[in-house]
């Protein structure tokens, strides 16, 4: 129950996080205005929200844990975050593979295979450094990012948002670990979630929420 309930907490706060940084991002497009992002650009932009993601997330889990920092402790933390963004780069691929049947190239010039691992790689080893250095967490952003979703879980209507979607982040957890044992063990895994998602036959909650995170 304890490794369930840290999936439904870890849950809600990547979807208030993710509704932080669409207005973070919103106010970035807007310096900009219509000018084109460079691959570099998104991808220095998308690094900075990982990063700080996996600084905030391990914050919680310091409440969590009652600030005892322990590998035990933060290994299921660490995992649910590398599926987390393993899940969202399938997502993009499945995205991309959509828009060039359709005859849209355009965000294949704002997508890089390679940059994606990389990116997912350090935000892993960002947050394995904590573990070791956990005084370098508390810093300026990630304390303000901490307290605002805080704030956010704590609101009436809002945190109740975040709480459905918290439910349907641990559902879609659940089904793509056990897909990936299925698949480890067995060769074939449970379901085709993502073929499934890509032709339009299931849309969980999450996605929906998605709108509030980048398309980048």
């Amino acid at each position: 129950m304890q490794f369930f309930n840290l999936i439904f907490q870890l849950g809600v706060l990547f979807s208030v996080y993710g509704f932080l940084w669409f207005f973070i991002d919103l106010i970035l497009k807007m310096l900009v205005g219509a000018r084109k992002r460079t691959i570099g650009e998104v991808y220095l932009i998308k690094s900075v929200k990982y990063l700080f993601l996996v600084n905030v997330t391990f914050l919680f889990c310091l409440d969590i844990h009652e600030e005892r920092v322990t590998l035990n402790n933060l290994l299921p933390s660490a995992i649910v975050l590398l599926v987390y963004f393993i899940g969202k780069f399938q997502k993009k691929q499945e995205q991309l593979k959509f828009l060039a049947s359709i005859g849209k190239e355009y965000f294949r010039d704002v997508f890089n295979i390679k940059a994606e691992i990389v990116l997912i790689v350090i935000s892993i080893s960002f947050f394995a450094t904590f573990i070791y250095f956990p005084q370098f967490a508390s810093n300026v952003v990630a304390n303000w990012f901490h307290e605002r979703i805080i704030e956010l879980e704590s609101t009436l209507l809002l945190g109740f948002i975040f709480k459905i979607v918290g439910f349907f982040f641990l559902i879609s957890m659940l089904l793509k670990m056990l897909n990936a044992l299925l698949y480890i063990f067995t060769g074939k895994p449970l379901m085709e979630i993502n073929s499934l998602i890509a032709k339009g036959k299931i849309r969980s909650k999450e996605d929906k929420f998605d709108d509030f995170e980048e398309v980048e």
